[in-house]
């Protein structure tokens, strides 16, 4: 299983600065998820810029770059713990990108081709892995040519989880106006019960100059953070930092 931390802030900043208190123990949680890394940022000349690597975050100079370097005003970091049965490269790395959608996932579902059917077929023919994470993302943007990300994240999340065992859909949506979180597990899974009810919580903290959203395993002491409650999605608009919390009201989808 992986980890996530998100963060929007008022202004830009380097990433080490933004997150201060977090990136470091953030970053040694890679001596066990040590599968590879991934972060996406918006820089100040408007892009979306990707970096991912194989190598453990915390023994990679490139990581090290990024959260020292360029600053932003909204990111997602990823590291990785693969499943047993998917490669370690930079196909299968989180995040997933297109254009100005970047997409990490926490969990896992099988099968991995249970909602291939749902995916628009140009976006399931340029799927670059073989993740039911990317098919997850995939998904959402077969999903987002005619809804709002949020209900596209909602509504990915229910089609999924009506059609395949889910240990956790966990995932931050990074988009040009906002950061989405969604949080999901299935309290039975043997993951689950091995590591205990927190270790798929998704939290947040408010401040006045950011908001993060950040897996379990980083010090996340209330009352300063927040649970996100299963089945809701939190967005985190990047324009002023407004929060709003939406709860999954979708209806199925029976097929194509």
């Amino acid at each position: 299983m992986c980890r996530l931390l998100g963060v929007v802030t008022r202004d830009p900043m380097r990433l080490a600065d933004s997150l201060t208190d977090l990136i470091d123990p953030f970053t040694q949680l890679a001596c066990e998820h040590s599968d590879g890394w991934g972060i996406a940022a918006w820089h100040s000349d408007g892009e979306l810029a990707l970096a991912k690597d194989v190598t453990p975050a915390h023994t990679s100079p490139a990581y090290t770059d990024v959260t020292t370097g360029p600053a932003t005003d909204a990111a997602l970091l990823h590291i990785r713990m693969a499943s047993p049965e998917l490669a370690v490269d930079k196909h299968n790395t989180h995040p997933f990108t297109a254009g100005t959608v970047a997409f990490a996932h926490n969990g896992d579902f099988l099968p991995v081709e249970a909602i291939d059917h749902l995916i628009d077929p140009d976006l399931l023919a340029g799927a670059a892995g073989n993740t039911d994470s990317e098919r997850y993302f995939l998904r959402i943007l077969t999903l987002m040519r005619e809804k709002d990300p949020a209900d596209a994240v909602a509504q990915a999340a229910a089609d999924i989880r009506a059609r395949a065992g889910i240990r956790s859909l966990n995932c931050l949506l990074l988009t040009q106006d906002a950061l989405y979180a969604y949080a999901e597990e299935d309290p039975e899974s043997e993951v689950s019960r091995r590591r205990g009810p927190d270790f798929f919580r998704l939290r947040y903290r408010v401040q006045d100059d950011r908001v993060i959203v950040a897996s379990s395993g980083i010090p996340q002491a209330t009352p300063d953070w927040s649970v996100l409650p299963y089945r809701q999605v939190l967005e985190v608009r990047r324009t002023d930092l407004r929060l709003t919390t939406r709860v999954e009201q979708v209806a199925l989808v029976t097929g194509r």
